[in-house]
């Protein structure tokens, strides 16, 4: 007879198999049967997570349902729910929110049934993937002015401490599993610097699973990829971008907004928050030769992300004695480097030559291992690696990283 025990390990194989990221990041974490509640959940394993699972709710659900029922406490842990949502004073509709976010992520074949969704709130016209703060304060406004009979509904079964509640999409009754975060209990009460410390923990946990997943050629999901970016970037930058850039803003600058999934609005409670910056384009070329080390493209890369995070749109270039390859940044992208052979920077200072009226600036990292090349012009400013030599020669503006 298959234990329970083996049937989890024969899902989370075949997650791994099909969504890589969300099996290493299953195969990472404690798990642990416990028939006191009611479904499965987050729980508290000293610093760490880890999931708690009923056995008997578990064999009623199909493989399919199995799988998408671990990628939902995933997302709960990936997501911050637990140590970034304190701020959220009506848990019951906190706990609906949270659900509403983390089940779109999950393929309506693999969502167990009862999920909760935008569609179930119709009155409400809720925007997709919007994130926790914004389904919150619909849903809290919602409640307030009793305008959506299905939310009044899940609240009352809720409060009565019902499991399920029936509740009407599109004229049609509907099954659904009211959320039931009850060992999220544990977690209230802890002294900030134990938050911190699991909140870093998790941090540590996905770098190292997106580690995994991209030297084993997978992809990151996207629901991910903000989060990674943001986890990479809270190492400070070893120069100062927003103040050095800041003086290149003359040409290829506008101002955008952006909602923010994970930002609420301090202003407007019922409104997501804004990301208003301006956008300058800058052309970041990458020495891709051969006596640029792995470390030092890393060290390129950090700094890169930084670059891009000061609010400027960056398309780079990567180059050893010829261009190799012009492509946009963009978050989370796995890196591949093309070139290792010698080094050559006037290619490059041709091409920015022939296209700087598009670009803001030119930001050229390297080794500095090259001849200084001719007919510089426009804006330059070369970035040399912390293990480089100094290269006084180079045009324009030189700094060395530390």
């Amino acid at each position: 007879m298959i234990t329970d025990q083996e049937k989890l390990a024969r899902v989370s194989k075949d997650l791994m198999l099909e969504e890589p990221f969300y099996g290493i990041f299953l195969i990472m974490l404690n798990k642990v049967w416990n028939k006191r509640i009611p479904t499965a959940c987050v729980s508290r394993n000293t610093i760490n997570f880890q999931l708690t699972i009923n056995p008997e709710f578990w064999n009623t659900l199909e493989t399919t349902h199995q799988k998408g029922l671990l990628k939902h406490e995933l997302l709960h842990i990936g997501f911050f729910h637990i140590t970034d949502f304190g701020h959220l004073k009506n848990k019951k509709i906190a706990n609906l929110a949270m659900d509403c976010e983390i089940n779109q992520y999950i393929s309506s074949t693999m969502l167990p049934p009862g999920g909760i969704l935008p569609s179930s709130f119709p009155e409400l016209n809720l925007d997709l993937k919007a994130g926790t703060n914004y389904y919150y304060n619909q849903l809290l406004q919602g409640a307030n002015d009793k305008s959506c009979p299905n939310l009044n509904n899940m609240l009352e079964a809720m409060g009565n401490g019902e499991e399920t509640v029936i509740i009407k999409i599109g004229g049609s009754p509907s099954d659904v599993q009211l959320p039931n975060h009850g060992e999220w209990e544990e977690f209230e009460g802890l002294d900030e610097a134990t938050v911190k410390l699991m909140k870093t923990q998790t941090e540590n946990i996905l770098k190292e699973v997106a580690q995994q997943v991209n030297k084993s050629r997978g992809i990151i999901p996207g629901e991910f990829a903000e989060i990674l970016e943001n986890i990479d970037c809270k190492e400070p930058p070893k120069f100062d971008w927003r103040g050095y850039l800041r003086r290149f803003t003359g040409g290829s600058q506008k101002v955008y907004t952006k909602k923010m999934r994970r930002k609420y609005n301090k202003r407007y409670e019922d409104n997501p928050g804004l990301k208003i910056k301006p956008k300058r384009h800058i052309l970041v070329a990458i020495d891709t030769s051969g006596s640029v080390s792995t470390g030092e493209l890393k060290e390129f890369m950090h700094e890169i992300a930084h670059i891009h995070k000061s609010g400027s749109e960056v398309t780079i270039v990567q180059a050893d004695t010829a261009i190799k390859k012009i492509s946009s940044y963009r978050r989370g992208d796995q890196f591949e480097v093309f070139g290792r052979g010698g080094t050559c920077f006037q290619p490059v200072i041709n091409y920015y030559n022939e296209q700087s009226t598009r670009y803001t600036c030119l930001v050229y990292f390297t080794d500095g291992e090259a001849p200084s090349p001719d007919n510089a012009r426009g804006r330059i400013l070369w970035v040399l690696s912390s293990g480089s030599q100094d290269n006084t020669d180079l045009p324009g503006s030189t700094i060395k990283l530390n």
